[in-house]
């Protein structure tokens, strides 16, 4: 009897749900319980909710952090735990089809048992799958959609643009989509999203001047009868965070009282269900939920957090869920609400992880893909060198690709040290993978990739990364700015995440020998927010290196020494740089 591999895999999957172990060591390479996509609607109003894809249209690899450390009132709380210590908190079995999603352990075996995950053709499936069941179910963007991958950006985000109106996105709001300027976002929404009818949502984006609305604060519609309001949160950091002067003329900020005030607003007009589609940061958004009354969930992004199941947050009228979808195209979330009366009586929520290889791809959208990336092929898949290591980027400290980024800057630009963005973005490779320009660009495709190479005195190193510390570990949600900390090159250092801005980091040195405060040194660095900055590419810097090197291996990780959190940090997990 000769079978296909589709009829394989089902066969597969048929004896994976009798029972047998489904890990990285047993032989159902690929598959998941057959029913791993059924999720039964429950009640009368739905949600579907995806963020943070960073333009990347087709499978990637993604692997988790396994240093996400949370301080003051959010140590050991989600979403600050990592590996098992995640999986313990929802139930996930070790070694499913969950745990390589939602966890960095094993990551390079179960990738390989797994496949790859996200892809736009495979997320179509999917929403289209929940919406079959669903009837007027919205999908919801919750932004870092425009930006992140090669083709986005030489394409000024049209190709996300055409992909998320062939998604079928209903409402969604931004931060990186920012850094386009202010004149392309707006001929966007006017056009575009207008055409499509998708609804671009954002509370607190305010003018400079007189603090007019930018775009909606919030859109109203009815489901099944119901009526359901989506206001919108953009990133409020993003003229710190990003180049203010791509958007000159435009305030974002927290904003409480404006979100209370619209909250209000909607159920005034008569929503039986408030929702916020928010890029503020989970931490962030489980604050606000504190503090602004009536919402019934916040549908969250920006740091990338996939968690299983929402947190239940209590404020001064009663109790809003709290969820964070992941990234990279790598999670569908699916709400759904019992609407009765006037209020929501119960939900039920799935967190489904996208695997490409249990999902057939959506052939039209599928088509768009090859389509719109044809003409920059053989630009994409130019191999640059080959990884003997394991490369991703996401953590709190440096990550193996941050690494060669910083050691690429260091050697071409003749550096003492150097500075890379704690971006949370960037796909992963696994050892024995081709580095192409197309995965460069992962990491890389911004609209202000200058190079740059500074003479910093000690201090002024000093003060950097103290600053940049602080955003991570401020103990205030509303003073983190969701990015981890600033990559390093050349410099060794002990940082304490509980001590106060200034006092985080001792201990650095260069070349073994300790930073002298009034000693000046030559820094590289790339993605300057000033405005005028000049300087080569940082693909173009890395590209050189690359091809001078042709294999990358040994890549030696400049993580700092973390003091004063204790070893048994359930955000913490399998780090070499030394904790106590």
């Amino acid at each position: 009897m000769h079978m296909n591999r589709r009829e394989f895999l089902q066969l597969l999957a048929v004896a994976a749900a009798s029972g047998m172990a489904l890990d990285s060591k047993s032989a159902l390479a690929g598959t998941a319980p057959v029913n791993f996509y059924d999720v039964p609607r429950h009640g009368n109003v739905s949600f579907l909710h995806f963020t943070d894809c960073h333009a990347q249209l087709l499978p990637v690899w993604f692997r988790e952090p396994n240093v996400n450390i949370g301080v003051g009132g959010a140590l050991g709380k989600v979403p600050h735990l990592v590996g098992q210590h995640l999986l313990t908190k929802f139930g996930v079995k070790p070694g499913s089809a969950e745990a390589h999603a939602f966890s960095y352990l094993d990551f390079t075996e179960a990738a390989k048992v797994y496949g790859k995950v996200g892809g736009f053709a495979h997320l179509k499936t999917l929403v289209d799958r929940m919406r079959a069941q669903r009837p007027g179910a919205l999908l919801l963007d919750g932004g870092d959609t425009w930006q992140g991958s090669a083709t986005s950006l030489w394409t000024n985000a049209q190709d996300m643009v055409d992909a998320c109106i062939k998604l079928g996105v209903d409402v969604m709001t931004p931060h990186w989509e920012s850094t386009f300027g202010a004149e392309r976002v707006m001929e966007i929404v006017n056009t575009d999203f207008k055409k499509a009818n998708i609804d671009f949502v954002a509370q607190n984006i305010v003018t400079n001047d007189f603090g007019d609305q930018v775009f909606k604060p919030y859109t109203m519609k009815e489901m099944n009868g119901v009526k359901v309001a989506v206001i919108g949160q953009a990133f409020p950091y993003t003229p710190i965070a990003n180049p203010r002067h791509m958007v000159p003329d435009w305030s974002f900020g927290i904003r409480d009282d404006s979100m209370q005030k619209w909250v209000n607003d909607a159920r005034a007009k008569g929503a039986k269900v408030v929702i916020v589609l928010s890029h503020n940061g989970m931490d962030v958004d489980v604050k606000m939920a504190s503090r602004v009354t009536g919402i019934d969930a916040i549908f969250g992004g920006h740091t990338h957090d996939g968690v299983p199941q929402p947190i239940q947050v209590k404020n001064a009228k009663g109790i809003t869920l709290v969820t964070n979808a992941g990234s990279n195209g790598k999670f569908l979330g699916v709400m759904d609400f019992e609407v009765k009366g006037n209020r929501v009586a119960s939900y039920k929520y799935r967190l489904l992880p996208v695997f490409s290889n249990l999902l057939p791809a959506d052939p039209a959208m599928a088509a768009y893909i090859n389509k719109v990336r044809a003409p920059y092929e053989s630009k994409l898949s130019e191999k640059l060198a080959v990884t003997d290591d394991f490369l991703y980027r996401r953590g709190n400290f440096n990550g193996t690709w941050d690494q060669l980024l910083v050691d690429a800057m260091m050697e071409v630009k003749g550096a003492d040290a150097a500075f890379s963005p704690g971006f949370r973005w960037g796909t992963t490779l696994l050892p024995g993978d081709p580095i192409t320009m197309e995965r460069l660009m992962d990491q890389t495709a911004i609209t202000y990739p200058q190079t740059t190479l500074n003479t910093m005195t000690g201090e002024n190193i000093k003060t950097i990364m103290e600053d940049v510390c602080d955003n991570l570990f401020n103990v205030d949600p509303y003073y983190q700015q969701g990015g981890d900390m600033v990559r390093v090159g050349g410099i060794e250092y002990t940082v304490n995440p509980n001590q106060k801005i200034g006092k985080r980091i001792t201990d650095m040195r260069i070349k073994g020998k300790l930073i002298d405060a009034k000693k000046t040194y030559k820094v590289a660095g790339w993605a300057p927010v000033a405005e005028g900055a000049t300087g080569e590419p940082i693909w173009d810097v890395v590209a050189s290196y690359l091809r001078d090197k042709k294999v990358i291996r040994n890549l030696k990780l400049n993580e700092p020494k973390i003091v004063g959190i204790g070893k048994s940090n359930p955000g913490i997990a399998d780090y070499d740089g030394g904790v106590s």
